[in-house]
Parts: structure tokens; sequence; C-alpha cells
């Protein structure tokens, strides 16, 4: 076959995969797609186009090729299975991406496109692309080494292209940079993900194997949005739902936080394989992922949605739920409009101001929470704000961006386990009773988060404190107390870890032996994720019932709906005592 005809065969097939790409590219993330068969027509295309590069490559060389191109080609095919990840959750899909993007910064395709701002620009968008996948896949040596580099890239761009605008690319690493910060400053020594090494305990075990409800509910799809005045983000991925999306995956096998991180040789460059051919090796995805780990639960996360939207993509996975089984929904967002939370941080040393808040009786709120009367300051449960709801932002098509507890109503036609992380979180207990149909299992944030030093208390900076407690329970409690890593050795991590594990083994002992266990939890109490997260709530509350003086309780400890067994409860013998251990062991007993 001669040069010319290998030439126009490959160009008929760069645009024919071209084509399909777009038709895809913008297809909503969220909800089961009844189009999956185009997605695998899309990849077999490039796929097709992959291994005809590779198997003419001397040819199409020889007429003309750029190395930038076949670049693009194995970025089409990293974006594809990133967008496939984001669609079903399955981490197979993440671990390709990722193999296609290192391959592209290895092999060095979009180096030295110096004159052509287009070109410039794709490999702009390319690292950017590969820092999301690296933070998702907790890369993060990758992830300094790409940040460097993208931070070179951005300024050598304006150097070069003076008569062009890179405010928003200097804005991505300064969104990449502040990221790193806050996350590495707490960086766990385990994954945020389920990893069976963690997170089941032997002790217990049987007895979670022999635990069976009347009704058993499988979880099968979560929505998770979060929106706070400069939170910590990067890209379309704020901090909180970042933590909130890896602590709902299994850690694949050979977990990444334990592999050989990539070692830069000189001025943050990796070895050289500018020479290699285009064979990208994905068989290595064999080697990274247990095939016997069940499938991730579906997460739909969004983005500064309007209510409008929210509500779409709500009735959408909802209407979509399989038959017996359950869907986490994360509201993550301020109570009051221009809110960012630091306003109603409260420390340890200081006097506290505690509002009391009016229990709504059952009755009351069964008859009114539909009214828009209901919703008025005074005639709730809380004086606190002006509205009963939670701000998800600027409105972006004018009219109002305020989620009330009355827009997820309709939605309790199916099994719901809820988390309201805001500073008007109590707002939504008005849920509890109001069901349609099946009873919601509701996880409710403290009104204000407390710290013992202020410094950590930023919430622009740190994220969440309730969800940091749901997501890194070690971690939250060093931070809350004001323990600095660097005062305590490896050892002494590792064994307040082990403080926690075991209490939390025998926790699950309680709960599964526990007469009192209302339905609504027992029949989510066999999903490993849902027991982790309500497992961690207790935790949570309990530290901040025993740190919190008695009369700011309603404000600064989390509450469930409905109510977990009293055994369990802040001031139970055996969760006290855990609690005082972990504080004995990291010399902060004082504080309790």
């Amino acid at each position: 076959m001669s040069d010319d005809v290998v030439a126009k065969t490959f160009r008929a097939l760069v645009e024919s995969a071209d084509r399909k790409f777009a038709r895809v590219r913008d297809v909503p993330v969220y909800g089961r797609a009844p189009n999956n068969h185009y997605f695998h027509k899309v990849f077999k295309s490039y796929m097709r186009l992959w291994k005809y590069q590779q198997e003419n490559r001397s040819k199409l060389v020889n007429s003309g090729l750029q190395r930038w191109e076949i670049g693009e080609i194995a970025s089409r095919i990293g974006q594809l299975y990133f967008n496939q990840y984001m669609r079903t959750s399955e981490a197979r899909f993440l671990l390709e991406s990722y193999i296609f993007y290192e391959a592209i910064l290895n092999r060095r395709y979009f180096e030295g496109l110096v004159k052509d701002r287009g070109l410039r620009f794709k490999e702009l968008r390319f690292y950017a692309r590969f820092l999301l996948v690296s933070v998702i896949l907790n890369r993060w040596e990758m992830v300094k080494v790409l940040a460097e580099r993208f931070k070179a890239l951005v300024d050598d761009s304006r150097a070069n292209f003076r008569d062009t605008n890179f405010k928003e690319w200097k804005q991505v690493v300064q969104e990449i940079v502040r990221f790193m910060k806050a996350e590495v400053t707490f960086m766990n020594n385990r994954p945020l993900r389920y990893c069976a090494t963690f997170d089941s305990f032997p002790a217990s075990l049987p007895c979670v194997a022999r635990f069976h409800a009347n009704k058993v509910l499988r979880f099968r799809d979560a929505l998770l949005t979060s929106y706070h005045r400069n939170e910590v983000k990067y890209a379309e991925l704020t901090l909180d739902a970042f933590r909130m999306l890896q602590c709902l995956e299994w850690e694949p096998s050979g977990s990444f936080y334990q592999k050989i991180p990539a070692q830069p040789l000189h001025h943050g460059a990796l070895a050289d394989q500018s020479g290699t051919s285009g064979l990208i090796d994905i068989n290595l995805l064999a080697d990274m992922t247990d095939p016997t780990l069940p499938p991730n639960p579906r997460k739909a996360v969004l983005y500064r949605p309007t209510v409008t939207q929210l509500i779409a993509v709500l009735a959408t996975v909802v209407d979509e739920l399989p038959p017996d089984s359950v869907m986490l929904i994360y509201l993550s967002a301020s109570g009051k409009a221009g809110n960012s939370g630091m306003s109603h941080v409260e420390n340890s040393g200081g006097s506290r101001n505690s509002s009391n808040l009016n229990a709504v009786s059952r009755t009351s709120y069964k008859k009114d929470i539909m009214s828009p009367k209901y919703y008025a300051n005074g005639n709730g449960d809380s004086g606190h704000h002006s509205e009963k709801c939670l701000w998800l932002g600027p409105s972006k098509n004018g009219g109002s961006d305020n989620l009330y507890p009355a827009d997820i109503i309709p939605f309790t036609r199916r099994p719901l386990f809820l988390i309201i992380d805001s500073d008007n979180s109590h707002a939504f207990k008005v849920l509890h009773g109001a069901e349609r149909g099946e009873p919601a299992a509701l996880i409710l944030s403290p009104q204000r988060p407390t710290f013992k030093d202020k410094s950590g208390s930023d919430v622009a900076k740190n994220g969440s404190q309730f969800t940091f407690f749901l997501t890194a329970p070690l971690q939250a409690f060093c931070q809350m107390v004001g323990c600095v890593s660097s005062n305590y050795s490896e050892d002494a991590y590792s064994d307040a870890d082990g403080i926690i594990s075991t209490v939390f083994s025998e926790w699950e002992v309680i709960l599964c032996t526990s007469s009192g266990l209302d339905i609504t939890w027992a029949q989510v109490l066999s999903d490993p994720f849902l027991r982790r997260i309500i497992l961690r709530f207790i935790f949570c509350r309990a530290v901040l019932a025993l740190f919190c003086p008695q009369e700011d309780h309603e404000q600064h400890v989390p509450v469930c709906l409905p109510e977990l067994p009293d055994s369990l409860a802040p001031d139970s013998g055996v969760v006290k005592a855990a609690i005082i251990r972990l504080a004995n062991l990291l010399d902060v007993s004082k504080l309790f």
C-alpha cells in the first residue's frame, strides 16, 4: 500500500472517529444511559485508528504525520475513558484514562510546540485533564510533577503569546495549587476509598455476615453536590465532593497510594521515552484492578447546578433506580445566600451565644411542610436563617436557587439516604415523618463547626469539618483538636488508627445485635459503604458532644433521624470510653 493511500485512509479514520466523539462528548454523565452501545462504537473507532497508526507509523511519518497528532488521538482516548468513568463509576475506565495520559506525558507528544498557539492550547488542555485524573486516583507525586510543568507551561505561554489572554489558565494553576495544599496538609496514610485491609474488621465480620433485616436495600446510585463561596476546587470538582466521591468507591487491588511514585529526574522531568513508538500497554490494567470487587455505586457529581437542574437529575436517577435499591444524596451548601459558613465557626476557648431551637411537632410539619408560610422566619425550628433552605449559589437564569426540604419530598417514594452538610441542615428534620412512601435515613451536620484553634476552621481552605469526619475521621479529629502531624510519629498515627478500627468493629457488633435498631438503618446496614458512614457519624457525634459544652450541643453536634440505638449514644459508656482512649493516646484528653 502506497504512502498516499495510507495517509488518506488515516485521515478518513480520524474524521470518522472525531464525528463520533463529538456526538458523545456532551452526553449527560448521570443516569443509566440507553446509548451505551454508541459509546462502544466510539471506543471501537478510536482503537481502530490507534492500531492503524501503530501498524503504519513509518509511512504516516513519511507523509507528514506529526507527533502531536499521535498525542491528540491518545488524548481523545483518555478523555473518552474518563468521561465513561464519570458516567459509570467503574474504576477500570479511570485507570485506562491514566495509562493513556501517562504515555502522552512520557513520550512528550506535545512538547516543542512553541510557535503554534492552537497546538499550545491542546497541550494546556492535556495537562489540565491529566491533573484531574491523577487527583481522583490519588497519584499525588504525579500531581506535583504535572502541576510544576503546567505552571511552567502557562508562564511560557504568556511570554511567547503576548497578544493572548491566559488569565483563565493561570486560574487553573491556582486552583490545583490550592487543592494540593488542602489535601496534602491532611494527607491520609490510608486511602479514602473503601479498602478491606482497613475498613473490614475480622472480629465483627461474622456478626455482619449473619445480620439480616426483613428488607435489605442495595446501594446503587448517589448524587453529590457542593457549593460554598471560594471553596477549594479543581475544575468542576470541589474538595468536599472529591472526598465524598472517594468515600463511595472500592480501592483497587494494588492500591495507588502504595504504588511507587513517578520519580522526577532533572527539574521535574520524567524518564525520556520520546523515541518510543505509539504502542501503549493497555494490558497494564490487569495488574491494577481486582476483578472480584463488586461494582462501585454510580455517582452523579454536579458542580453548581441550578435547583431545577438538581431536581431534574434527581428525578432521572430515582426513576431509573432498580428495585430494592437505595440512593444516597449528599448536599453541602450554606443555608444563607452569600454565606460561606465561616461566620459561624466557634472555638472551644471562647464564649458561645447559642440560640435555642424549638422542636417542630410531627403533626405541625406534616400539615405545613408544603406551605410557603412554613419557611418564613420564626415559623419553624430555627430562627438562625431567614429561610429554611440550602443556597446553591448565585442564580444563573434569574429566580431563586434555594433548595427547600419540600423539594425532596416527591423523591421519598423510593428509599433515600440523605447527608445534609450545612449551617441550615436542621431545616431538613421535617423530612422525617413526611415521606411519601419509604422512610428516609437522614444524617444532618452541625449548624456550626467547632475547633480548638480557629486556624483550622476556614471552610474555604480546608473544606467542611463534617464531611471530613465522614471521609477521614482520624484526620478530622486531629484537625479539630489542633494536632500537628509533625508532632507525632508514624507509629503514633498507626496506633490511633488502630483504636478507631477496634471501636468501629465493636460498634458494628452493637448495631447488628441491637433489638432497637430502626428498620430504616437496618435495611442499609449490610452495605459496606453506608455502614462505614453510619459508624463515622457515630464517632463524629460522640467527639463533638464530648468536646463541646452541653448547652451548645443543639448547634454543634450532628443529628440523625430516625434515632440510632441508645447503646451508641455519645454518653454511653462504650462510646465515651473509646473517645477518651483516643484522646489519651494523642495527649489531648484535657479537651474532653
